[in-house]
């Protein structure tokens, strides 16, 4: 088995070696300018043009090191053209093998060369994030922006690999053109999506896409569940994953578990109030009655995510058993005629919510090379589901009794979806295939799950250093406590020590996530009240525009993920699908009598279409801005934006419930209030952090 853990030096190529970024170095000095400066034998000022200095002239070193090879390799090119042109001239078809396995061997050389780029690249990344922690100062937005944005910029050449698709287009335009094409003169121009029987063009296209960051609509989609990736070094090994601990059938049965819980949350929205108010409460207690989910999901997600380190299997039954019992208690308030019951019911719902299974499932146990399919499954299904949910609240109108239970508009939800979770349950019991655990006691001791992704890299790192101690003895020459401490790269064991990995923009990431799930749960929660009060619609006609809402979360994601993503920064898209946001809330209010149902469709379209837009790209840049440490264990990165999602939900329902008191006229104005203020204050938290979102 190939050995995990190397160094950032031990993945150089040897020959190469003197023309990489002197992370080593780099680290010394940093640590040297913070003695200095404890004592006063630097100031803050000279240390930074000193450091910037050091870092301009590695830069250099590197970027023309790159552009001479892109120069050999580009001659390399061309004298293979020349051959090929003879080649067809003379109808030597026999010489044809031979100049495909030298297009081959060029390509292996610039997957090589696309190595030496992101090594270079990820070395600077985390120098730069060091110098930030150790000084507590913004040093990557002062250097980023003085050298990303000049017109000679260097550091464009190693982030952004300017020139280096030249060579991708000609050694892939070459190696298509070489394939048997039974006659067809087509090139990749003409037939982009023309498929490239090439196995080095696939390493190629897997090289770039993680140097680049490529935003292609799976990989945007995918990015909604923020099943945080850690960054890590190339290596030869594609997928650490073992495919014995993948089944379909479990991947399926998690997807399924997202859809039918979304379809649980949402079925309600469009019949809560007039519920609430046959069991003599106000209509916009169905504020409480939607939050109460989210109440408890705010605690579920934690202990579901901490079992989910020891089995995937019994979590997802106990879900199952958990959801069924709260949807038939919702069911039967109508009969029990008790507000208590109903709000019971919802609770308990929202205790057998097991999203944080669902998404530690995807990044624990299935192989890397489908990892983002999956992922994207995982939104759209969730999309999927809140779509559904109203729609088939709209058609569940009927109204009988049997056995003294009575089934309507607002008790039908209940039953169907008790019968949904029943039917799971039992799918659930029958096909789903526990993962193989191996080595479960060191998994406790290292809190890392082996043969899992990076859990393994990261598992064997420690090793590593828990073990050797010359590696151990060198580490303490390199690095004081905190450096050595943030090597070792364990996940945090408390919710208190992630929040203190959170970085400042990390947190404004977080906070942009609060505001947009505010807003929309805002929007979907008094629809039913707001639409009933100034435009008299039925429920089918409140299921019916949430359901419309929900069906733009695909088609929205599809052209942001594969146009917008390609032509803009993901910083720029976030602060403008803000801004929008923010005009949405503000078009909402009433200010102008009477107000109209296109005011409020338009406006609630804005809202939501632009939010849907916001989510895939803060979470994407909140994955990349994240430490390492948040990639895995209990307390991960995708636990933290789930609780910050829930909490916004139930502080939004609240604050629909409260505002209730001051009357159905004013709880539009009122509520919409708090959004418009944490909207424009998360505008301007990103614009402070602005130039850190690279």
């Amino acid at each position: 088995m190939v050995a995990f853990g190397k160094k950032l030096k031990d993945r150089q190529i040897q020959e190469w070696q003197g023309y990489y970024i002197n992370y080593k170095l780099m680290k010394k000095k940093v640590r040297q300018y913070a003695q200095q400066m404890e004592v006063g034998a630097q100031d803050r000022r000279h240390v930074l043009k000193e450091f910037s200095r050091m870092l301009d002239k590695q830069i250099e070193k590197i970027v023309l090191f790159l552009l001479e090879q892109q120069g050999l390799l580009a001659s390399r090119i061309a004298k293979l053209g020349e051959q090929h042109e003879y080649l067809v001239h003379q109808q030597e078809i026999s010489e044809i093998s031979a100049l495909r396995e030298a297009y081959r061997a060029a390509g292996q050389d610039l997957l090589k060369l696309l190595f030496f780029v992101e090594v270079n690249a990820i070395g600077l990344r985390k120098i730069l994030k060091k110098f930030d922690k150790r000084f507590h100062y913004k040093f990557t937005d002062y250097y980023v922006t003085t050298r990303a944005n000049h017109p000679y910029s260097q550091l464009q050449q190693v982030f952004k690999h300017v020139g280096i698709w030249a060579v991708v287009g000609a050694i892939s335009r070459n190696l298509a053109d070489l394939q048997d094409r039974q006659g067809s003169y087509l090139s990749i121009y003409d037939q982009p999506s023309l498929p490239i029987q090439e196995p080095v063009i696939d390493s190629i296209k897997t090289a770039i896409d993680r140097l680049s960051r490529s935003t292609n609509f799976l990989n945007f989609l995918g990015q909604h569940a923020l099943i945080v990736q850690e960054e890590e070094l190339p290596s030869a090994v594609d997928d650490q994953v073992d495919d014995e601990n993948y089944a379909f059938m479990s991947l399926l049965l998690n997807l399924v578990n997202t859809f039918l819980y979304m379809v649980n949350t949402y079925i309600i929205v469009p019949t809560a109030d007039d519920y609430s108010t046959s069991l003599g409460a106000a209509p916009t207690v169905c504020g409480v009655v939607i939050g109460a989910m989210a109440v408890a999901q705010v605690f579920s997600s934690v202990y579901f995510s901490a079992w989910s380190n020891k089995s995937y299997f019994r979590p997802l039954i106990f879900s199952s058993i958990v959801l069924f019992f709260g949807n038939a208690m919702y069911a039967l308030a109508f009969d029990l005629d008790s507000i208590a019951v109903l709000l019971i019911g919802r609770l308990l719902c929202g205790f057998g919510s097991a999203r944080a299974v669902n998404r530690r499932y995807i990044s624990d146990c299935v192989p890397l090379k489908i990892r983002m399919q999956a992922s994207a499954g995982f939104v759209s299904a969730s999309a999927l589901g809140m779509a559904c949910g109203p729609a088939l609240a709209g058609l569940l109108q009927a109204n009988f009794k049997i056995y003294r239970i009575t089934f309507n508009a607002n008790t039908l939800p209940g039953w169907v979806m008790a019968l949904a979770w029943l039917v799971y349950l039992v799918w659930l019991w029958i096909s789903f295939k526990e993962p193989i655990r191996q080595n479960e006691e060191n998994d406790t001791a290292e809190e890392v799950n082996p043969g899992v992704g990076n859990g393994e890299l990261e598992s064997r790192l420690t090793e590593r250093l828990l073990l050797t101690s010359e590696d151990k003895q060198q580490d303490e020459d390199d690095d004081d406590s905190e450096e050595a401490s943030e090597e070792s790269r364990k996940p945090a064991s408390s919710i208190r020590e992630a929040y203190r990995l959170l970085t400042p923009s990390v947190k404004v990431q977080l906070l942009i996530y609060f505001m947009l799930k505010y807003a929309m749960e805002i929007l979907l929660s008094e629809s039913s009240v707001v639409t009933t009060y100034y435009f008299s619609w039925s429920t089918s006609s409140v299921a019916i525009f949430l359901a419309c809402l929900g069906i733009t979360v695909l088609p929205v994601n599809i052209f942001v993920g594969s146009y917008v993503s390609n032509m803009f920064e993901d910083r720029q898209i976030l602060l403008a699908s803000e801004i929008m946001v923010c005009i949405g809330i503000l078009s909402s209010f009433h200010i102008i009598s009477p107000y109209s149902a296109p005011q409020y469709i338009c406006s609630a379209f804005i809202t939501f279409v632009f939010a849907e837009v916001l989510e895939g790209v803060n979470l994407a840049l909140l994955s990349r801005v994240m430490s390492s440490r948040l990639a895995r264990g209990t307390y991960n990165g995708g636990l933290l934006s789930t609780e910050a999602g829930t909490l916004a939900r139930v502080i939004a329902d609240v604050t629909i419930t409260l505002a209730g008191y001051l009357g159905q006229s004013s709880l539009l104005n009122v509520t919409l209030l708090p959004s418009l203020i944490i909207c424009c204050g998360s505008i301007v938290a990103t614009l402070y952090t602005y130039n850190s979102l690279y």
